[in-house]
């Protein structure tokens, strides 16, 4: 016999998670699902359930509570998963409390699979299995009894295609002495990191046999609709960076909604390519962002726009409020102060899935760094790397901008270094020219592609940026500028 057995898979319902089990749940699985009380664990068992449960694959709910599951329910029932209708003829709660306080494990298991015969379930939940733990008598007999226990609660569960799930409040040390660890098939481990006055939960795929996981440690949320999981991953290469395909052509050139700039950039932006601006405070790097949206937004194009500080109530800019109001720009905005890079990817990624963008401005990268959690702000750059890297597989173009202090006599074009993270940089400055405060802009580069080098004045007008046509002679520049 050569032909394989081929595990059946299945979707928990919870968004992220099954990229982080390689697929899915393995069906037919004992999964423990472990961690510290208020990570998280009955709300992920309860968004699993009701996402599996049905006619044909319907669920039992142990609890071993010392109050009756009424009170959990009442929790779990504000989350849009909890289907009412399901409670009853597919979705059964017994509470294993009287059976636990006699303190054998042969009457817990025998009510356990009084109720499985009974009930025919394809799913089976205990919470929390650490009190049935918890009731083991000391010593080598009650380890054995104990072990013994959880086998054969593992194999009855498997003669009976029931997928197992038992919940307890277990730490990384509890579990690697624990007989449970070695039995299950699954391990799912939720915990709570603290950082800076900052809360992160944390999910970790321990174990998962027969399918290829995700390790490490990723972001996972409880919102108003339930659990979301963030996997740290990077997005596959955009087809235009992949060998064999025709990244030798030229791309198409996006206009800025700035003519003069266009005109530096010898046609303006390659598609797909990511745009950073920089400046101090007061330059016009949002007013440059505005006029890309609408420029676009002329053209028939849809726009997002992602901000930290400024919405647009704040920002009071008609143009973009009126974008916005119509729907042509979806706005993206946070008032997190510990947010992760994969929880802004979701939601940028999410409103151009939703609207069909193909324009993105993030205003800016000076006030993302303040919403940061400590993990993401601690290396900026890779938050910076990950976020262009999932946009320019979307093939959409980006417009970034970035603050900066004006620090002259030495020339930087970005904070933080990034400025090689970026396919095309614009640097905007102000300088002091005949008693009047000026504002000056230059390209500094656009790759794969020819662009011009010449300084030029510009001025922001009602009708957004203007551009000199001629470049500022070389008896008028500013220290810190590179000289012709």
């Amino acid at each position: 016999m050569t032909d394989k057995v081929r595990l059946g898979m299945l979707s928990t319902g919870v968004p992220g998670l099954d990229i982080l089990l390689g697929g899915g749940l393995t069906e037919f699985s004992f999964t423990l699902i472990a961690g510290a009380p208020g990570s998280g664990k009955t709300t992920l068992a309860h968004q699993i359930m009701f996402a599996l449960a049905n006619p044909q694959r319907r669920a039992l709910f142990f609890t071993v509570l010392g109050e009756p599951p009424l009170k959990m329910l009442r929790y779990q029932q504000q989350f849009p998963f909890f289907d009412m209708d399901k409670v009853g003829p597919v979705v059964r709660y017994v509470n294993l409390a009287d059976d636990l306080r006699a303190g054998h494990f042969d009457g817990v298991l025998e009510r356990i699979m009084h109720e499985v015969e009974d009930f025919g379930p394809g799913l089976v939940f205990v919470d929390s299995f650490r009190s049935v733990v918890q009731t083991a008598r000391g010593g080598n007999e009650g380890l054995t009894h104990l072990q013994h226990f959880i086998q054969e609660l593992g194999s009855r569960m498997a003669t009976w295609q029931a997928t197992t799930f038992l919940i307890g409040e277990y730490t990384q040390a509890d579990v690697e002495a624990n007989p449970i660890i070695t039995v299950a098939d699954g391990m799912v481990a939720l915990a709570q990191a603290s950082d800076d006055n900052s809360m992160l939960r944390k999910i970790r795929i321990i174990k998962m046999r027969g399918q290829g996981h995700m390790t490490g440690a990723h972001t996972m949320r409880i919102t108003d609709e339930g659990i979301r999981v963030y996997p740290r991953e990077l997005p596959p290469l955009a087809d235009d960076r992949l060998p064999g395909t025709q990244s030798d052509l030229q791309p198409r050139r996006i206009p800025t909604g700035v003519p003069g700039l266009d005109q530096l950039m010898l046609g303006g932006v390659p598609q797909g390519h990511a745009l950073l601006v920089t400046g101090p405070t007061g330059i016009g790097k949002t007013v440059l962002g505005t006029r890309f949206l609408e420029a676009g937004v002329g053209l028939g194009e849809k726009g997002v726009a992602v901000f930290f500080e400024k919405g647009t109530a704040r920002l009071r800019n008609a143009a973009l409020a009126r974008m916005a109001q119509e729907g042509s720009v979806a706005v993206v905005e946070t008032r997190s102060l510990s947010l992760s890079v994969e929880e802004l990817l979701d939601g940028i990624l999410s409103a151009i899935d939703r609207t069909g963008a193909t324009r993105v401005v993030i205003d800016s990268l000076s006030e993302f760094d303040l919403y940061l959690a400590p993990e993401a702000r601690a290396d900026l750059r890779q938050t910076v790397f990950r976020t262009l890297s999932a946009l320019a597989k979307r093939g959409v173009t980006v417009l970034v901008t970035a603050g900066m202090d004006d620090s002259r006599p030495s020339l930087r074009t970005s904070p933080h270094e990034l400025a090689f993270l970026a396919d095309a940089v614009v640097a905007m400055r102000f300088a002091e020219v005949g008693g009047a405060l000026r504002k000056f802009l230059m390209v500094v580069k656009v790759r794969g592609v020819d662009h011009s080098s010449e300084l030029r004045e510009y001025h922001i007008t009602g009708s957004g940026i203007e551009v000199d046509e001629r470049p500022v002679p070389y008896e008028g520049v500013l220290t810190g500028w590179p000289r012709s």
